[in-house]
């Protein structure tokens, strides 16, 4: 005589159903998780915005750098000395026209 099973194995469906709930944990975790996808994406992004500024501030310094150069005892620009002066006294010549 055989005995036949009228419900299913409780211990297949638990298995089966913890092995996919612990699936479904980690691939939320591979995608939305501190080390997931949208993170990478996130820091990706950031890296970019960051170098572009870098570049900027690059720019920047090498045109400070050239102005210090330019007024160094080295080389003098006598027109960017002039210039300077002028804006950091406020004065201008007799002969010029100011318009704001």
């Amino acid at each position: 005589m055989t005995v036949q099973r009228k419900h299913p194995a409780i211990g297949g469906v638990l298995y089966f159903g913890f092995t996919f709930a612990l699936g479904l944990y980690f691939a939320f975790a591979a995608i939305q998780g501190d080390y997931g996808l949208f993170r990478r994406i996130q820091i990706d992004a950031e890296a970019d915005a960051l170098r572009s500024e870098l570049a900027i501030l690059g720019q920047q310094v090498q045109r400070m750098e050239n102005k210090t150069h330019r007024l160094s005892d080295e080389y003098l620009d006598l027109d960017l000395l002039d210039e300077q002066a002028r804006n950091v006294l406020g004065m201008i010549r007799a002969d010029e026209i100011v318009i704001r």
